[in-house]
Parts: C-alpha cells; sequence; structure tokens
C-alpha cells in the first residue's frame, strides 16, 4: 500500500499549494528510499536523458515560441475588431464573433492565457458597453480561451502523444473534428440565448464611418487570412504527411515571425521576450515531467500500478465501467490539479488498463484531451477564471464568471458523453 499512500500524500501536499515539480519528486525520493533503498534511483539519469532525446517533445517549446510571438503581433486585437464589424449586427454577435476568434486563436497559437486575457481586454469593455449580460461575456471569453486545449495544434495533445506512445499528427487529425464541433455547440448556444433572452445580447447596428460595408469586409479578410494561411501550412503539413509536428512546430515558428514583420511587430527585443518566456514555460513543463518521471518509477516499485490495476479491472461493466470511472476521476482531478500534473502522473497509470482491455488508445486520449479542457473551466482552480478576473473591469464580480462558465462546461461535459458513446460519430471507432 505504499505505493497508494505515495500518490495521496502527493496530491495533498499539492492541494497546500507545494511546488509540482518538487513535491513529485520529494514524495518519489521520500517514499522510495523507504520502500526500495537508494539503488532505485540508480536508473534515474537514464530516464532524464531519454526524455531529453525525446523528439516530439521538442514541438513543445516550438509551439509556444510560435503563440507567444504571434501574441506579441497582437493578432488577437485585429481578429477581434475584424470579427465583430462581420458580426457585431447579429444578435449575440460579439460573443460569436468571440468564439470564432478564440477557436482562430487556438489553431494558431494554443497559449490559453493569452487567448483570455486579449479578448478579455478588448471584447469584454466593448461587449459590457452594448448591454451584454455579464455571466454570458465572461462565459463566452473563458469557453473560447480554453479552445486551445483541444484544438490542435495542442500542447496538451503534444503530452498526451508522448505518454501514451501515439503518433502526435494522429492525435491532431482525430482532435480537429470535435473541436470544431465544440466551437459550433458554443455558437448554437450564444445564439440560443441571445434569442431567447434579447436584451442580454442586443444587436449592434452597422455604423457609416465613411467607409462601406465591403471596405469593412476587406478589412475583415486582410486580419483574418494570414493567420488561417499559417494555420493551413501548420497544421497541413502534418496531415499532407510532408512535416512531422516538430518539422511543422518549425514551420510556425517561421510562419510567426514573418507574420511580426507583416504586422510590423517584430523587433529584436520583442524575439527576446518571446524567447523568455519560452524558457519559462517549456522549464516548467519539463520540470513537471522530471518529477513525475522519478514519482511513476517509484509509484511502479511499491507496487502501487498493480493494486490499481486489479481495482480497475475488478469495476463492474469492465471496459466501460473503467471509461467511465477513469473520466470521473480525472475531472475531479481536474478541480484541483493542472493538466500537465494529471497527464504526467494519472494517465501513464490508466493506460496499460485501457490497454489491456482493449480499448482505442487514440480515443482514450481525446476523451482525456476533452476531459482536461474542462479543469481550465472548473472552480475553484479553473486558470481561465483567474486570467479573466485579473483583468476584468471592478463591475464583473467573481461570481459572474462562475455563473458564466456553468452553461460552458456542462457542453463540454456533454460532448465528452458523446464522444464516449458515439465514437463513430466523430471518427474514434
Amino acid at each position: 500500500m505504499i505505493g497508494i499512500v505515495m500518490f495521496f500524500v502527493a496530491l495533498l501536499l499539492l492541494l497546500l499549494g507545494f511546488p509540482v515539480a518538487f513535491t513529485f519528486g520529494g514524495v518519489a525520493l521520500i517514499f522510495g528510499v523507504m520502500a526500495e533503498g537508494w539503488d532505485l534511483f540508480a536508473f534515474m539519469p537514464f530516464r532524464v536523458y531519454s526524455i531529453m532525446q525525446n523528439v516530439v517533445l521538442m514541438a513543445v517549446p516550438l509551439f509556444i515560441f510560435m503563440g507567444i510571438v504571434l501574441q506579441k503581433t497582437q493578432l488577437a486585437e485585429q481578429l477581434l475588431e475584424s470579427m465583430g464589424r462581420l458580426f457585431g449586427s447579429l444578435r449575440g454577435g460579439l460573443a460569436v464573433s468571440t468564439i470564432l476568434v478564440g477557436a482562430l486563436l487556438a489553431a494558431s497559437t494554443g497559449v490559453v492565457g493569452a487567448s483570455v486575457v486579449a479578448m478579455g481586454v478588448i471584447s469584454l469593455p466593448v461587449m459590457l458597453k452594448y448591454g451584454y449580460d455579464r455571466s454570458l461575456a465572461c462565459g463566452a471569453i473563458c469557453g473560447a480561451g480554453t479552445l486551445g486545449q483541444i484544438i490542435p495544434p495542442s500542447i496538451i495533445l503534444i503530452i498526451l502523444g508522448d505518454v501514451l506512445g501515439l503518433p502526435v499528427g494522429d492525435l491532431f487529425q482525430a482532435a480537429l473534428i470535435p473541436g470544431l464541433v465544440l466551437v459550433g455547440v458554443y455558437v448554437i448556444y450564444v445564439l440560443a440565448y441571445a434569442y431567447a433572452r434579447p436584451e442580454t445580447a442586443p444587436a449592434i447596428p452597422f455604423v457609416d464611418d465613411n467607409s462601406s460595408k465591403t471596405m469593412h469586409y476587406l478589412a475583415a479578410l486582410k486580419a483574418i487570412v494570414p493567420p488561417l494561411l499559417l494555420i493551413v501550412v501548420v497544421l497541413g503539413s502534418i496531415f499532407a504527411g510532408i512535416a512531422t509536428p516538430t518539422e511543422s512546430s518549425a514551420l510556425g515558428v517561421v510562419g510567426a515571425i514573418s507574420l511580426a514583420v507583416l504586422y510590423q511587430k517584430f523587433s529584436w527585443r520583442m524575439l527576446y521576450d518571446s524567447a523568455l518566456e519560452t524558457v519559462k514555460i517549456t522549464s516548467m513543463v519539463f520540470a513537471i515531467l522530471l518529477g513525475a518521471t522519478a514519482f511513476s518509477m517509484a509509484f511502479t516499485y511499491t507496487g502501487g500500478d498493480v493494486i490499481v490495476e486489479e481495482f480497475l479491472l475488478s469495476l463492474p461493466g469492465e471496459k466501460w465501467g473503467f471509461l467511465i470511472f477513469s473520466m470521473l476521476i480525472i475531472m475531479a482531478l481536474g478541480f484541483f490539479i493542472d493538466f500537465v500534473e494529471i497527464s504526467f502522473i494519472v494517465v501513464p497509470i490508466l493506460s496499460p488498463i485501457a490497454e489491456a482491455l482493449g480499448i482505442s488508445m487514440l480515443w482514450f486520449a481525446i476523451l482525456i484531451a476533452m476531459n482536461l479542457q474542462t479543469s481550465f473551466l472548473t472552480p475553484p482552480f479553473g486558470f481561465s477564471l483567474f486570467y479573466l478576473k485579473g483583468i476584468a473591469p471592478p463591475e464583473v464580480h467573481t461570481m459572474d464568471i462562475y455563473r458564466g462558465v456553468i452553461p460552458f462546461i456542462l457542453m463540454q461535459v456533454s460532448l465528452v458523453i458523446s464522444i464516449l458513446v458515439f465514437p463513430d460519430l466523430f471518427g474514434l471507432s
């Protein structure tokens, strides 16, 4: 039972706010030495070296760098302004434009925090100005911001590909349909809400500022087409088999810098700041990975994996019992800990059991990715909620944000259930 005690001690320390990487590494060291002695960690340098040689994980810093460069080109601002012109005259149009911009940012940057902050700073004051319901506005921004978790190129999909031993390109392709379906569900919800309660999302009449609608549409296309081309190049090169995800991430970096030049936002200072932020985020991810590697090694050697496997295989319903239980566990953990920790600690415990039960690992990975996306919205530790609250005007209260995200959480959970019950509809059978 040492492994099980070790797992719950680590979870308790995380809830108390201890740093993730040091928590995993420290708990593994203490319990590993208690169970097996110092010799247990003799192979740890080889595991670290194996991580450093992992070509798939090279895509993580490159896609992060691409996203930060695009963030600094003020891409979100231009997209939101353009989409607002296109959809503003529609009832609920500003919220719809926010969701569509969130989808474009997800496919071009994949940085959830940057997307939520950018849309919160730009579109939230505009929606409030025109009388939008605060909860609807906050929910649309948070929901749209989390699309970067499922719409490729997504960092979580790269991590899951490495953990589950799946080709990242296959994961990107498999996630595309669920991601687009989720965008469609968000848009339908906003339009239905605006139709049912017109006062909560009024239409904004087109304002003639000495320029025709055609000119507005041309300006909108000018803002939308370049990032769209970048998305097509990055994802298209993967789907067509021309480039690996790692190679396409390097291509994406070149495209992002080209867009910075195009938008006249390029500077050596911008490049340096982007590289610095990339190093910080990447260091955090890989520090957690190293701690999680030590933890999983100690957990395995203490027999914790055997106990978990026996328990999960004894669940009623076999495959379905395991899938339902694992999704509930991941969702519950998502209320309190980050998707990176769940990916590196919980998923490696569940994946061998999924394989033993004959479950398609691609299907299992997309279920996990959709589930982990929900963790960005669930209180009390949903990161999107913190990001938005940090930049929201004073009249927007925490409860407005919480109320606003509830429908979007329910939509995400409904989609997880749909993928679970009807995988054929999403090409995941």
